[in-house]
C-alpha cells in the first residue's frame, strides 16, 4: 500500500527537528533527501510538491529513464555504487556523487567534469563497519583518498558518506562523526555527512549528519 507522503514528510520533519533541538544548533541545516529506487517519477514529483528539494538516485538506468520527469525544482545526487563506465551518464545533471570509494573513480569524474566544463562536488564513502558486502574506502584509508583528490581540479571534496551495519548505528555514526572532524581538519572545506536511512535518520542527526538519505520512510516499502 501505497504510504501518504504529505503524512509520512510531517512526521520525518518532525522527528528531524526533535532530534535538531536535542542534539543540535539551531542554525544547523538538515537536508531531508527523497531516495528514489523504484520509485515512480509521478510519485516522486508527489515529494516535490511537498517541499522535497533533494533526490536521491540509486542506478543509472533507471535514473536516465526518469530525470526528464521529475520536476525541475529538485536537485539530484548520485548515492548508490557507481562504475567508472557509467559517469559518463549523469555528469551533467547531477549535483553531487556521494559514492566516491577510490582514486580510480575520483580521476575518471574528474577527466570527465573536466570535459564536460564543470566542477563535480564528491562525498567519500566509507565503509565504516569493514563490511565485504558493502562498498566503500576503509576508515584508515580515507586520509590518503582525501589527499589525492584534493590534488584533482575538477571535483570538490564536500565530506563524507556511510551506510552502518545493520544494528550498529549509533556506534557507527558515532565513530563517522570523530573521522568527519579528523578530516575536516586537513580540508576545512568539507561541510557535508551524510549518514542516516529511513530506520535511523534521527540517529544520523543526532551525530551531525546534515542529508538524512529516505525512501521507504517517505514512499512506503519497495515492490
Amino acid at each position: 500500500m501505497d504510504k501518504d507522503i504529505s503524512e509520512s514528510l510531517k512526521i520525518i520533519r518532525y522527528n528531524v527537528e526533535e532530534a535538531k533541538a536535542k542534539y543540535r544548533k539551531p542554525e544547523d541545516i538538515v537536508r531531508i533527501m527523497a531516495v528514489t529506487k523504484t520509485v515512480p517519477y509521478g510519485r516522486v514529483n508527489e515529494a516535490v510538491k511537498e517541499g522535497i528539494t533533494l533526490l536521491g538516485e540509486n542506478r543509472v538506468q533507471e535514473y536516465l529513464e526518469k530525470k526528464d520527469f521529475y520536476d525541475k525544482n529538485a536537485e539530484i545526487n548520485f548515492i548508490g555504487h557507481l562504475q567508472s563506465n557509467k559517469i559518463k551518464y549523469i555528469i551533467d545533471s547531477v549535483t553531487m556523487i556521494h559514492s566516491v570509494d577510490s582514486e580510480k573513480l575520483a580521476s575518471e569524474i574528474d577527466r570527465l567534469a573536466a570535459k564536460a566544463g564543470r566542477q563535480m562536488d564528491i562525498l567519500l564513502e566509507i565503509n565504516i563497519g569493514g563490511e565485504d558486502s558493502k562498498s566503500g574506502v576503509s576508515p584508515e584509508a580515507a586520509e590518503e583518498l582525501l589527499y589525492k583528490t584534493m590534488e584533482m581540479k575538477n571535483i570538490k571534496v564536500r565530506g563524507l558518506m556511510t551506510i552502518p551495519p545493520i544494528g550498529e548505528s549509533e556506534k557507527a555514526f558515532d565513530r563517522m562523526r570523530m573521522l568527519f572532524d579528523d578530516l575536516k581538519a586537513k580540508d576545512p572545506d568539507m561541510d557535508t555527512l551524510s549518514m542516516g536511512m529511513s530506520a535511523d535518520y534521527a540517529l544520523g542527526v543526532k551525530y551531525g549528519s546534515n542529508i538524512v538519505r529516505i525512501g521507504s520512510g517517505i514512499f512506503g516499502s519497495r515492490k
